[in-house]
């Protein structure tokens, strides 16, 4: 009897012990669930229902609910209180980079996830948020009834409904499905009109992610989704389950790291004033700026002296001798050799005055001076003169010592004069005697040619090159040149190469057309940042972005071909000297027009000249003036005319993953180029606000980083 009461007390106190213990990992002893109602985009008029009803869930089933539409909450203080987090009808843009960090970390330390149809009509451009959510909206018949069938009845959310489920609601169709999810409910696109997934297309679903639980249903656009008990019920099940058991989040799981503060990084001008349209730069090892002038000036930034001076000088033609065009070239591209502190050689790439052909250039830089007499053409590029544009020109070194130059297409993106039908600002495809200049397959579309391209050679010691293994066209293939690495390059102003992996980046300067014509011409413009991670062929004079396909267009009648196929282009132009068969034409890596974009919405709309930065590896580079490991192996990307940094995470094959502003309430002023210094700061040359012009705003600065490490 003794031994009985004692076992008796001692289960008593451990039972009692295992209570304390279990409320001590749990966050309270009713569930806290935060209702997220944020609208960058349309507004759902349901919300209001759908937030009484979730409130009254809550009520009825043991669990605390607040509400807000202020992203602000999305904190590290604030989240860690929630057991799960509701995104019910948000769309657009809804986080900063700052609360998509901390919504992750969020995530990661156990939290739960909710979202109710239209939660997957938000944050395309944040990838990681697709795959939390399972999959990004893809449009949308009008509502109408249609047939759910439940594909597993064991879920909380689903065991109550009817294995076929006759429902009106707004039915959407979906891209990028996270394979990864279990499936519980899917539509019968027989039963409807409208619907593109086809016969397996999934409408709710759940899955642990991160650390985390994530429960979504496609159902809930209608207002009377609230008052619907099946559908409540269905809800409530989605709600339990990414509460789980309640448990007090572990930070110490999470990975995600968050973005320094703004604040933290200051933009220093070295130069202010006293450039004329400078074009690229490059840094030394002694982290002394050499700077090239379109109009042939190569200056000189002293880091000991802080003082500015002129180098050298090359006679470039820079500015039409007859014709009334605004001409783009000059004194291009500037680099230093890979082993300048060896070698002192430096590479230019300018525009001849003594024939129509740009120059690649290897000159020796000693004693802070240019040598001219050291100059070794290395390459020539041929070109139209006394016509305008897209030069491209930028230089960058990969792997063992391969050099990469990029070339624009050199052909007018104008009206043709007196003439009944025109570009228009569409693909310049004329190939009419006399009409060369406004065709673009004759330059960019040609694999014999090296001008709209991306050229990639090796440089060797006596400053001839040869062709390394992995180009476009291997050596001696007819009707093609070697030395072309990517093709179909409209203006690929500025490029950088990976220093790791050598993937090449660059930005592709696109037409002008505000509109689709899609019946008659093809896609309105695009800009592209784009990636190559082998030699490719991206398409232009006869795709644009997405691989958004021109028609064939006769100048002469007026009338509109077929369009082109991006898996077997063809070159049939008058003007074509190369193969009439292209390479399959590549997607662009980031693509945005005039308007605001729905695939990076984050790069908003204006004007646009898309340039390629650095990807930043902080390995690289000394502890005491790097930047933070939050930036390593992220892409640097740059908007001329937008003014405006951005930064591209990707995923360890390459592929895009996340955009984010850098220093968005920083001025810029038309950047031109951006360069990673030997001491791992981002140094930035800037055009200034005015056309052929030496602007007031134009000038030399860095990004410091003053912040903890």
């Amino acid at each position: 009897m003794h031994k009985f009461k004692l076992a008796s007390g001692s289960f008593i106190f451990i039972f009692s012990f295992v209570l304390l213990l279990s409320a001590c990992h749990s966050l309270e002893d009713k569930p806290r669930v935060l209702v997220f109602t944020k609208t960058a985009g349309y507004h759902h008029s349901s919300i209001t229902q759908g937030v009484a009803a979730i409130l009254k869930l809550g009520a009825e089933n043991n669990f605390q609910v607040d509400t807000t539409s202020d992203a602000a909450r999305f904190q590290e203080d604030s989240l860690k209180k929630y057991a799960a987090v509701v995104f019910l009808n948000t769309t657009g843009e809804l986080l900063d980079n700052y609360e998509q960090a901390d919504f992750e970390r969020y995530i990661q330390a156990g939290g739960g996830y909710v979202g109710i149809h239209a939660a997957t009509d938000a944050e395309y451009d944040w990838h990681w948020y697709g795959r939390l959510a399972g999959g990004y909206f893809n449009g949308h018949p009008q509502e109408q009834e249609a047939v759910i069938h439940v594909v597993d009845s064991t879920h909380e959310s689903t065991q109550h409904l009817p294995r076929e489920w006759k429902r009106t609601d707004e039915w959407y169709n979906f891209k990028s499905l996270n394979k990864d999810v279990h499936v519980l409910l899917t539509i019968d696109e027989k039963s409807y009109k409208g619907g593109t997934n086809g016969d397996f297309h999934p409408m709710a679903w759940y899955h642990d992610f991160e650390g985390g639980r994530a429960w979504y249903t496609e159902l809930g656009h209608t207002e009377e989704s609230y008052a619907d008990p099946l559908y409540l019920k269905h809800i409530l099940g989605g709600i339990e389950y990414a509460i789980g058991n309640n448990v007090k989040l572990d930070y110490s799981k999470a990975v995600s790291l968050r973005p320094p503060a703004e604040s933290s990084f200051n933009k220093t001008m070295l130069v202010k004033g006293q450039l004329f349209e400078p074009t690229e730069m490059t840094i030394l090892p002694n982290l002394d700026i050499l700077i090239t002038q379109r109009r042939g000036e190569l200056l000189l930034y002293k880091q000991e002296t802080k003082a500015l001076k002129q180098v050298g000088f090359l006679k470039v033609y820079f500015k039409a001798l007859g014709a009334k065009a605004s001409t783009e070239e000059g004194l291009l591209g500037l680099q230093a050799d890979p082993d300048f502190a060896t070698n002192h050689f430096v590479y230019c790439y300018y525009s001849s005055t003594e024939e129509p052909m740009d120059h690649l250039s290897r000159f020796t830089f000693v004693n802070d001076t240019l040598d001219p007499k050291s100059e070794k053409v290395i390459l020539k590029v041929g070109e139209t003169r006394e016509i305008c544009c897209h030069t491209g020109g930028s230089i960058a070194f990969g792997k063992d010592h391969n050099l990469f130059l990029s070339t624009g297409d050199n052909s007018t993106p104008f009206d043709e004069h007196g003439q009944k039908y025109n570009l228009h600002s569409f693909a310049p495809l004329d190939d009419r005697p006399g009409f060369q200049p406004y065709d673009a397959r004759r330059s960019a579309g040609n694999t014999n040619d090296l001008r709209g391209k991306i050229i990639r050679i090796h440089i060797n010691a006596d400053g001839t090159y040869s062709i390394p293994e992995g180009n476009l066209f291997p050596k001696g293939t007819q009707k093609t040149r070697p030395e072309i690495y990517v093709m179909g390059d409209r203006n690929p102003y500025r490029i950088s190469v990976d220093k790791k992996n050598d993937n090449l980046y660059w930005g592709e300067v696109g037409p002008d057309a505000g509109e689709d014509s899609l019946d008659t011409r093809g896609s309105r413009g695009y800009d592209e940042v784009n990636q190559a991670r082998a030699a490719g062929n991206f398409g232009w004079p006869y795709f644009v972005g997405n691989n958004y396909p021109y028609h064939e267009y006769d100048f002469a009648t007026g009338k509109s071909g077929i369009t082109f196929d991006p898996l077997k282009p063809v070159n049939n132009s008058r003007n074509n000297t190369g193969l009439h068969d292209l390479p399959p034409a590549q997607p662009a890596f980031i693509w945005y027009p005039y308007s605001n974009s729905d695939n990076f919405p984050g790069i908003g709309n204006g004007g646009r000249t898309a340039m390629a930065g650095p990807v930043y590896y902080t390995d690289l580079y000394p502890a005491a003036t790097r930047y933070p490991d939050y930036y390593d192996k992220k892409l640097f990307i740059y908007d001329w005319v937008r003014d405006w940094i951005k930064v591209v995470s990707m995923k360890p094959n390459g592929d895009f993953d996340k955009l984010e502003s850098f220093m968005p309430h920083t001025k810029f002023n038309a950047l031109i180029d951006m360069e990673t210094g030997p001491d791992g700061k981002i140094y930035l040359l800037e055009y200034g606000h005015g056309w052929y012009a030496k602007n007031p705003d134009a000038g030399l600065a860095v990004i410091d980083y003053n912040g903890s490490r």
